[in-house]
């Protein structure tokens, strides 16, 4: 459908057919029910003509309005789930919300509605991280785990909402197709505390976080503000830019551990780190990673299934990869876990866990 688009170029739908084949994903998520082949009878159409199976063209408002109704019951749905899979944890004990999006503001916002809409204590601390990327959920994270170091009682629930499909648009600008051939809708949340997990339960502890910008690619990965949505630019230029610095850029979070800062000199990090959460920008991008850090087909299994079934989810897209280590049976007590996730800049954030339970 996108190949089809009227005025496009040859090149252009070459670049379309090539970018969507050699993508690595099979099936992707979006809030636009106007987003299918199926015969539909609705109002005015807004992001897609079915008669003509034209992909439109909604200006900025109409797409950020879009954004403010859809996302709003996502913070809650995937806040509310994350709480419930917390055992030992009720609604009543959070005491903090952090938020994270890129793809659409409003106020009073996400962090306000998810607060009153799950009932939380009245005076609930409210954070929202926004326009920062795919590497958002890391600081996130790495905020939830300050706040709990800074009060022992303190519960943090961390809810990220990312609605991308809404910025879609047809191009012959090949880091325009590159982004459209890539990113999805989802939600992805956790609950942060330092309180002893219940018996039984199975957590992340998180040992430590690092933040890297690579000396290149500042101009490669961009997110800006059009006049007809939100404008990603993407190059080619990003994996290889990604394989070539990833060594420096996770080497300050292994440093404290003499065994791992050797392991990662050597090239037998994988042997000593378990489990890699690695964010899946794309197909290239892990490919990349895994070369240069020597890592085993099997440690990118939970990135390129992620990457498989759901697409590039900007900053939520780490959280549901963690989310498969933990659920896998052979993850066992006292694993290593390595966390990264890469965003404009070039931005590195990563961070070191370990499995308990």
């Amino acid at each position: 459908m996108f190949a089809a688009q009227p005025g496009l170029s040859r090149l252009a739908k070459r670049l379309v057919s090539t970018s969507f084949g050699v993508s690595g994903i099979e099936t992707r998520h979006t809030v636009l029910e106007e987003l299918t082949l199926q015969p539909r009878d609705d109002e005015e159409a807004l992001f897609f003509d079915h008669e003509s199976r034209e992909l439109l063209l909604p200006g900025t408002k109409a797409r950020n309005e879009l954004y403010a109704a859809e996302a709003g019951p996502m913070y809650v749905e995937a806040g509310r789930k994350a709480i419930d899979a917390a055992p030992g944890i009720d609604i009543a004990d959070v005491t903090h919300v952090i938020t994270v999006s890129c793809t659409g503001f409003y106020a009073p916002g996400p962090d306000f509605a998810l607060a009153r809409d799950l009932g939380l204590r009245a005076g609930v601390q409210r954070f929202h991280l926004g326009f920062m990327g795919c590497y958002a959920a890391m600081p996130a994270l790495n905020l939830a785990s300050q706040l709990c170091g800074a009060d022992p009682e303190a519960v943090v629930l961390v809810v990220s909402v990312e609605l991308c499909t809404l910025h879609l648009r047809t191009s012959e600008d090949p880091d325009t197709i590159i982004a459209t051939s890539l990113f999805a809708d989802g939600a992805g949340a956790a609950v942060v505390t330092g309180r002893p997990p219940a018996d039984g339960a199975r957590v992340l502890e998180l040992d430590r976080f690092a933040t890297r910008t690579t000396p290149v690619g500042e101009g490669d990965m961009a997110w800006r503000i059009g006049d007809h949505g939100f404008e990603m630019v993407l190059s080619n230029a990003v994996p290889s830019i990604i394989g070539e610095h990833v060594i420096g850029a996770v080497q300050p979070l292994l440093a404290d551990e003499a065994p791992l800062a050797a392991a990662l000199q050597d090239g037998t990090v994988s042997d000593r780190i378990t489990h890699w959460a690695v964010h899946p920008g794309g197909r290239s991008i892990l490919d990349k990673v895994e070369h240069a850090l020597s890592l085993t087909e099997d440690q990118l299994v939970p990135a390129r299934e992620t990457l498989r079934t759901y697409g590039n989810m900007s900053s939520a897209t780490v959280l549901f990869v963690l989310r498969r280590i933990l659920d896998d049976g052979a993850t066992a007590d006292g694993d290593r876990v390595a966390a990264m996730a890469f965003g404009p800049g070039l931005t590195v954030e990563s961070a070191l866990l370990t499995v308990r339970g």
